[in-house]
C-alpha cells in the first residue's frame, strides 16, 4: 500500500483525466459534499454510525426487540432501522414515504417487483381454499404436486426426477447434504461423505449451508466450517490469475488444483462439489473461460456429484432460464429458492436426478420411511405463488427481456471502469458487482478507515437507491422487469452513482484522511 499522501495526489491527477474525458459526454449534476457523516452510515463501526443516527428522519424504532439477521447489536441498540413499508414494481418506500430505487431486488429475489397483481390474487386464492396441510405421510396438496411437475420440465440442463421443497435457499443446500450422504451410505459407501465448495461461496446461514460458504464471517465464533467441508479456489479472474495468465491457463490452473485436493483427500472420500453459476454474495464473481467445463471433468472422473446452487442465478438473472443454461453445467442436484416465488412466498427446492432418486426410493423401502421434511414443506400457499411466477417468467418471456435489457444495464456501468477508484466493474445479464481498489489493483485495497464502499452506499440511499454493500464492493441484481428508463436512470441520470460518487469519494477521503 503506498503512502495515505501519495496516493491521495495520484489519485488527484488520474481524477483531473478521468473528468476532462467524462465531462464530454456526461453532465455533472450539483450534490455538493455534504460531510463525513453521511459516508459512514453503512460502515461497521459504531463510532461511524452512531455519529449519524440522530440525523435520519424516522418513527423511533430504536433498541427494537428483533434480533436482526446479518445486522451488528450495537446497530439495533444505537441506531433506527430503515423500515420498508411499501413496494411498488422496481420501488420500495420507507416509513417515510421516502422512495427508493432498489437494485438488489430485495435480497436479489424481488424478480416480478414489489406489486404483481398475478401474484397477490394466487396467494388470496389458496389461502381462501386451503391455508395450509402438510406433505408427510404420503398426503400433500395438489398445488404442491403441480409445482414439482412444472420445475421437472422447466429445468433441461439435465434430465432430474424428483423435487424435495424447504423454506429457503440454506434449508435447501442443507438437504443436498443429507440426500448425499444417504444416498452414498445406500450405496455402501460410508466414508464418502466430504463436500468441496468454493472461497468466497455463498451458500447458506444455517450449520450446514453456512460450512458451505466461503465467507469467513460466517464461521467466525459459531465454531464453523463443519470439519467434512473443504474449500478449493475461488474462480475470481482479475484477482487471483498470474501475470500473463489467460483465463483458460487460469481455469486449468483451479481445475488441477481441484483435482489435486481431492487426491490429497481421497477420491473414495469425498461425496460432491457445490457451486453458483455466478457467485453472488461473495462479491458477483462470473466464470472465467471454460471454468465449468474443466471443473466438471475433475468431479466426473472421480465420482463425485456436482450441486448446482441456483438460488440467485435461476429463472432468468442471467439472460437464460437458469445459470446451468449459461454455462452448459449438467448438475446431479439443484437448489432453488428466491426468485422461484419472486419472493411474495417463504420457497426453496431441491431436484434431484432420477439416478439419486432411484436409490433414495430404494434406501427409505428397506428403511420403511425417508425420514426428512419440514412442516412448511411444499406449503400450498408458498407452491400456489410459484406456480404462478413460474406462468408469468413463460407467458412474459422474462428471459428474453433480461437478455434485451441486460448489454444496457452492463456496458452502461462498465462504462464507468476507467475510474480512477474502480478495480473492476463485473457482471452478466442483471447482476453486477463493483469492487473499489486503489491504483485498480486487486492486490491494493483502500485502508478499511476510508469507507469507501460505505461512503458510496451511503450516498445512493440519500439519494434514492439501494444498494448492497461489502466492505469497498457494491452489488446490484434488479428485479427482471426494471424498464429502459430505470436503467437509464441508474446508469445516466441518478445523481448519485459512478461519476458524481468517486467526485465524492475523492473529496471525501481528502477531507478526512490528510
Amino acid at each position: 500500500m503506498v503512502p495515505n499522501s501519495l496516493l491521495r495526489s495520484t489519485l488527484k491527477t488520474q481524477l483531473a483525466s478521468y473528468i476532462k474525458n467524462a465531462t464530454a459526454n456526461r453532465s455533472f449534476v450539483d450534490n455538493p459534499l455534504k460531510g463525513a457523516l453521511l459516508a459512514r452510515l453503512y460502515s461497521t463501526d459504531p463510532s461511524f454510525q452512531k455519529e449519524v443516527s440522530d440525523l435520519k428522519d424516522n418513527n423511533g424504532f430504536k433498541g427494537h426487540d428483533m434480533l436482526a439477521p446479518f445486522t451488528a447489536g450495537w446497530q439495533s441498540t444505537d441506531l433506527n432501522p430503515l423500515v420498508i413499508e411499501k413496494s411498488e414494481g422496481c420501488y420500495v418506500y420507507d416509513d417515510n414515504g421516502k422512495k427508493y430505487l432498489d437494485t438488489l431486488a430485495g435480497l436479489w429475489c424481488t424478480a416480478l417487483g414489489g406489486n404483481e397483481p398475478r401474484l397477490v390474487a394466487a396467494a388470496t386464492a389458496q389461502l381462501n381454499k386451503l391455508p395450509f396441510y402438510h406433505s408427510f405421510w404420503n398426503r400433500t396438496t395438489k398445488p404442491s404436486l403441480d409445482l414439482a411437475k412444472e420445475l421437472l420440465e422447466t429445468f433441461t440442463a439435465s434430465k432430474m426426477a424428483k423435487v424435495f421443497f424447504s423454506n429457503s435457499g440454506s434449508e435447501a443446500n442443507d438437504t443436498q447434504v443429507k440426500l448425499v450422504w444417504y444416498y452414498n451410505n445406500a450405496l455402501g459407501r460410508p466414508n464418502k461423505k466430504k463436500f468441496i465448495a468454493r472461497a468466497k461461496s455463498y451458500h447458506g446461514s444455517t450449520l450446514i449451508s453456512a460450512s458451505l460458504s466461503g465467507l469467513p464471517a460466517l464461521h467466525q465464533k459459531f465454531d464453523l466450517p463443519a470439519p467434512f467441508v473443504l474449500h478449493t479456489d475461488c474462480p475470481h479472474y482479475w484477482r487471483y490469475h498470474l501475470p500473463d495468465e489467460t483465463e483458460e491457463e487460469f481455469s486449468t490452473r483451479l481445475a488441477n488444483n481441484l483435482e489435486n485436493l481431492i487426491l490429497k483427500e481421497g477420491p473414495e472420500t469425498i461425496a460432491a462439489f457445490i457451486a453458483e453459476p455466478v457467485m453472488g454474495a461473495g462479491g458477483v464473481i462470473p466464470p472465467p473461460a471454460t471454468y465449468f467445463e474443466k471443473i466438471q471433468a475433475v468431479v466426473k472422473k472421480y465420482d463425485i456429484l456436482f450441486i448446482a446452487d441456483e438460488v440467485i442465478c435461476a429463472f432468468g438473472r442471467l439472460g437464460t432460464m437458469f445459470g446451468s443454461d449459461k454455462y452448459n453445467i449438467k448438475p446431479d442436484l439443484v437448489s432453488l429458492a428466491k426468485a422461484l416465488s419472486s419472493a411474495y412466498m417463504p420457497i426453496g427446492a431441491v431436484m434431484i436426478s432420477p439416478e439419486i432418486a432411484e436409490v433414495i426410493y430404494s434406501q427409505s423401502n428397506k428403511l420403511g420411511i425417508f425420514s426428512h421434511g419440514f412442516t412448511y414443506s411444499g406449503h400450498p400457499v408458498s407452491c400456489a405463488v410459484a406456480i404462478e411466477a413460474l406462468k408469468l417468467y413463460k407467458e412474459r418471456n422474462i428471459v428474453e427481456k433480461v437478455r434485451s435489457i441486460s448489454p444496457k444495464f452492463q456496458d452502461g456501468l462498465k462504462s464507468f471502469s476507467d475510474s480512477p477508484i474502480v478495480g473492476e466493474i463485473r457482471g452478466t445479464g442483471l447482476i453486477l458487482g463493483t469492487e473499489f481498489t486503489d491504483n485498480k489493483s486487486p492486490n491494493d485495497p483502500f485502508p478499511p478507515e476510508w469507507g469507501v464502499g460505505a461512503y458510496f452506499g451511503a450516498q445512493c440511499q440519500k439519494h434514492g437507491m439501494l444498494v448492497r454493500v461489502a466492505g469497498d464492493n457494491i452489488m446490484m441484481s434488479p428485479p427482471f422487469i426494471i424498464t429502459p428508463t430505470e436503467v437509464d436512470q441508474v446508469v445516466f441520470e441518478d445523481p448519485t452513482f459512478y461519476l458524481l460518487n468517486c467526485l465524492e469519494i475523492l473529496d471525501y477521503i481528502f477531507v478526512n484522511f490528510p
